[in-house]
């Protein structure tokens, strides 16, 4: 089977939860799922043997505050109080991207979590070597995976504050006080 023909046979497999691919390169697709979709396309990809999990990444889209005009500005002041003088604000959004490979063909599901909700369903009850994944995107993006059957630190020590996640972009390196850790009760 060539390159296209498992991408098609990939889009055919996910067409119920997503009608839509995007085809970045000649040998990718893409197709963006709500996450409530997410463990029932990834039975259907494995019932269908197609391909296998190569990895999975997080992206981080960080909210924006869109710019507001002078007289829209006035109308907000005038309709909602001094409260709405400022930019139109956007929550941000966290991306996982779920990498399946076959030969030479990828296949990327792509699934978008709020800031404010940053929860997926754990997909290790169908492929359980995602457990690393998972892991390491509690950790580092602070996504809390549901039924993910392991929570412990994989790459950060284990004295890493709480709330604090090295790749999302808001990071921007330890302060003085997350660097000392917890007091040592004498």
């Amino acid at each position: 089977m060539d390159i296209n023909e498992s991408l098609q046979r990939a889009e055919q497999i996910l067409s119920t939860w997503a009608p839509v691919a995007l085809h970045p390169s000649p040998e990718r697709v893409d197709v963006s799922l709500p996450d409530k979709w997410l463990k029932a396309a990834v039975l259907a990809l494995r019932d269908a043997k197609w391909g296998y999990l190569s990895a999975i990444t997080g992206m981080d889209h960080p909210g924006t505050v869109e710019p507001v005009t002078e007289e829209q500005r006035w109308q907000r002041l005038e309709n909602e109080g001094e409260n709405a003088t400022g930019g139109e604000s956007r929550e941000g959004t966290l991306e996982v991207l779920y990498h399946f490979c076959e030969g030479a063909a990828v296949l990327t599901l792509r699934v978008s979590v709020r800031y404010s909700f940053p929860v997926l369903p754990s997909i290790c009850g169908i492929i359980p070597a995602a457990t690393l994944y998972e892991r390491e995107l509690s950790e580092m993006f602070g996504i809390r995976l549901v039924g993910t059957p392991n929570v412990d630190k994989l790459l950060l020590p284990d004295d890493w504050p709480d709330g604090v996640f090295p790749l999302r972009k808001s990071f921007h390196g330890l302060t003085e006080v997350e660097k000392s850790g917890p007091e040592v009760k004498k």
